[in-house]
Parts: C-alpha cells; sequence; structure tokens
C-alpha cells in the first residue's frame, strides 16, 4: 500500500472516529518515513484530538510554527536527552533535511544528549543508548530466562504425563 493510499485511509478512519486505528497506521508512516514532516504534522493532529499535548508536541517538534505547549509538555515528558532523541524517531543525519529549522532542533538535540553521555552520539546510535535509563532496556534478559524456564518445566511435566499414560495402557 503506497503512502498516499494510506493516508487515505487514515482520513476514512478519522471521519468514521475509528482515531485508535487511524493513529497507528499514521506511527507507521512515521516510522518507515522519519523525514516527513507532513506525516508528523497529520500524527501530531491525531494526538490533538486525544488531548495529548506531550505527543502531539513530541510529532510537532521540528516544525517551524510548533505550539509552545505542546514543545513544553512534550520536553517536561522527555526530560533526559536520551528519552527525548529517541522519542523524536529521526533516522539520518540532520543534513539530510533541506528545512534550516529542522536540522536546527535536530542539532540542538543531538547536541543535548552527547553532552548528557559525555561522549558524541548520532540517530542511529541512540536507539542503542540504554546507561542509566532500565526502563527503555531492550530485549529484557531476565525476562527471556524466566520464560525459557517456564517452558522447560512445562515441557518436563508434558514428557511426565505423556510417560505416565503410556506406562497406563501399554
Amino acid at each position: 500500500m503506497s503512502v498516499r493510499q494510506t493516508l487515505a485511509r487514515v482520513d476514512e478512519e478519522l471521519a468514521a472516529g475509528r482515531v485508535p486505528l487511524a493513529r497507528q497506521r499514521l506511527r507507521g508512516l512515521v516510522s518507515s518515513f522519519p523525514a516527513d514532516l507532513e506525516l508528523r504534522r497529520r500524527l501530531a493532529e491525531v494526538y490533538r484530538l486525544y488531548g495529548d499535548d506531550a505527543e502531539a508536541g513530541r510529532w510537532n517538534y521540528l516544525e517551524a510554527d510548533r505550539d509552545p505547549a505542546e514543545t513544553a509538555a512534550f520536553e517536561a515528558r522527555y526530560a533526559d536527552p536520551r528519552r527525548r532523541m529517541r522519542a523524536l524517531a529521526w533516522r539520518g543525519p540532520e543534513e539530510s533535511t533541506e528545512s534550516p529549522v529542522v536540522r536546527e532542533r535536530l542539532a540542538a538535540v543531538r547536541t543535548a544528549c552527547s553532552e548528557a553521555i559525555g561522549r558524541p552520539v548520532d540517530w542511529e546510535s541512540v536507539r542503542t543508548l540504554t546507561e542509566d535509563d532500565p526502563q527503555e532496556v531492550p530485549g529484557d534478559r531476565g525476562g527471556v530466562l524466566w520464560g525459557l524456564l517456564f517452558l522447560l518445566i512445562f515441557l518436563f511435566a508434558v514428557v511426565v504425563w505423556v510417560n505416565g499414560f503410556v506406562a497406563m495402557f501399554f
């Protein structure tokens, strides 16, 4: 499905009152096309329907005419520079955009993040930053290990049950 077709579906869903589905489609589009400011604007509009100023500010953060209250809400929710940089979900260097405003805002966020961690960071490596941010650790190994342990216990129980069933009838 093309971007235009997906946006047409978003418009249909919004007209039908299916805001969560429209939001989900727009999030997917922004994920696929992070440099498309129109998609970010549309996503910010959907979050305004929810009354979520922080998320509206997040997706409208790069705009020249962003709303100061939404920007402040976004910056408060994502106060840590690493979280803010990840939240913007940008990919590639700032120079990849033609807009000087966007370049300036992206550079300011990246610089703040670099200063916070004490070394240079770019838009690709920020997704792997987890220092001092336990809530953001991707792929929690403890959960995986517990899952494997319970799977092994379950398989052991099944083997014991099957063995007992076979012994009882054969």
